[in-house]
């Protein structure tokens, strides 16, 4: 049996306990357990060494399933998944570095997780280069810095830390940092409209002391590093699967409500009236078409097919599009019910506008494929 086919008692038991984490913000540690449990922390790991040896078709469901429970969960537990499919499709840890983590992994939830975004920065998909400093040591490295929007940061077992060295040759490149060194201050100061659960604090490193081997992908500094746009396309595909199994609890939460409500006027459910009807089919042919899109071009580069970024990325954008469609008429049709906190229906729709957050933003995308059709046609 494929791990993809036992994903209901999961999301189940994320769904439980998320009303809880978001109204409390705490890190989500009964979830990560849960899905450390079922395996999907490593799901992406090849089945050589012990995972599941899923691509991007799988994680896709997999990440879908998480989302539908809680999506905070999901978030967290998809900077791991891809961390862990990156070096699948292309092996570039130290092999005794990463057997470390593995060995970890099989023990206890060993969350990973790139640090990137900087106060000064900003998101580094919109370019620049990092102010946070890697600097030589006897031993290693010292890393000083701070980095922003750190998702599960309470959790994590390593940082990876995008940062620039003091070398006579500057480097920029990402050094694997241990949660437990000394000199890391996590700053609780993420406090947002929706995943609240998802801990996406502020992260200082003070003069943090690493062996040198802990550096990934180093690069001059003065040199543009190679983008892998189609690994970025496909990897945006995972990360739109949340937002889909978002939908689909929205989509539940909304029949659950239409099942039970029964005014005294009507005296039988408002799911037999057909506004209910109408709108549970366009919600449904939102979702339809949004599965439709995603989870066909993302089998795509599973069996090899090796799609154009273009298409990843518009099925990505059509798809959250759809998909926030979808939660924002479930809302709108129940009215003040929908709005309300003792309703799950708010909590997806505060959840589901962080579809458009992250990298790369439908304004690039959409500015780069703008650009590729005209000049095509010009």
């Amino acid at each position: 049996m494929s791990i993809l086919d036992d994903l209901a008692p999961v999301t189940a038991a994320l769904a439980a306990d998320a009303d809880h984490y978001d109204r409390s913000g705490e890190f989500p540690a009964t979830g990560i357990e849960a899905v450390h449990k079922a395996g999907l922390l490593t799901a992406t790991v090849p089945v050589e060494q012990g995972g599941a040896g899923l691509g991007i078709g799988g994680s896709a469901r997999v990440l879908a399933a998480l989302g539908e429970g809680d999506p905070s969960v999901a978030l967290i537990s998809a900077m791991t998944l891809l961390t862990h499919l990156r070096q699948a499709q292309r092996p570039h840890w130290p092999e005794e570095l990463y057997q470390q983590v593995l060995n970890s992994s099989a023990e206890r939830p060993t969350l990973l997780n790139a640090a990137r975004v900087e106060p000064e920065l900003g998101s580094p998909a919109r370019g620049g280069l990092p102010a946070t400093v890697a600097r030589r040591t006897a031993d290693g490295w010292s890393v000083s810095g701070r980095k922003r929007f750190v998702t599960g940061a309470d959790g994590l077992a390593h940082f990876l830390v995008w940062a620039g060295t003091d070398e006579p040759a500057p480097r920029i490149a990402t050094f694997v940092v241990p949660a437990d060194r000394p000199g890391i201050t996590v700053h609780h100061d993420w406090d947002q409209l929706g995943l609240r659960a998802s801990g996406s604090h502020d992260v200082s490193f003070t003069e943090v002391e690493i062996p040198a081997g802990h550096i990934l992908d180093p690069v001059e500094r003065g040199a543009r590093a190679e983008q892998d746009n189609k690994g970025l396309a496909a990897l945006g595909l995972t990360v739109a699967a949340i937002y889909l199994g978002v939908a689909h609890a929205a989509q539940k939460a909304f029949h659950r409500f239409a099942h039970e409500r029964v005014p005294a006027n009507l005296g039988h459910p408002i799911a037999r009236t057909d506004r209910f009807r109408d709108a549970a089919g366009e919600i449904e042919v939102n979702l339809a078409g949004a599965r439709q899109l995603l989870y066909s071009v993302a089998d795509q580069y599973d069996r090899g097919e090796d799609p154009e970024p273009k298409a990843a990325q518009s099925a990505r954008i059509l798809a959250v599009r759809q998909a926030n469609a979808a939660v924002a008429l479930a809302v709108r049709l129940l009215g003040n019910p929908g709005l309300s906190r003792g309703l799950p229906l708010e909590r997806h729709l505060r959840d589901i506008q962080f579809a458009a957050i992250h990298a790369p933003q439908d304004d690039i995308v959409l500015r780069q494929l703008g650009t590729a059709v005209l000049e095509a046609d010009a």
